[in-house]
């Protein structure tokens, strides 16, 4: 019984070493500052008020996005770790504190 515990609380720890940075990096974001940088998004990311003019293929909206997965996903464009040759390119001129900015934007949009 004692050692199910110990295997419990020891995934529990690694847990929260590899998520916990995750939920903490989305916080800093300014939405206004994000609202600005999300400019070049929009075109195929369609927001309310906007449509989808180009591509043809599907582009998820993004309003209302949990703003640690938008930072996450953005990272891993920037990165390599995400395949996708126009958002590599897209998030690579972005800061850490641009992704913090635009994640922040995004969240608090109604989908």
């Amino acid at each position: 019984m004692i050692q199910s515990w110990r295997k419990a609380l020891a995934a529990l720890i690694c847990c929260a070493f590899v998520y916990g940075p995750a939920f903490a990096q989305a916080e800093g974001g300014d939405a206004a500052a994000g609202k600005e940088r999300f400019y070049t998004c929009v075109g195929c990311h369609g927001i309310p008020e906007y449509s989808n003019a180009y591509p043809t293929y599907h582009v998820p909206k993004l309003a209302g996005q949990h703003a640690t997965y938008v930072e996450s996903a953005l990272k891993a464009y920037r990165s390599g770790d995400r395949k996708h040759s126009t958002m590599h390119a897209q998030a690579s001129s972005l800061s850490d504190q641009d992704i913090k900015d635009i994640a922040a934007y995004l969240s608090q949009m109604k989908p």
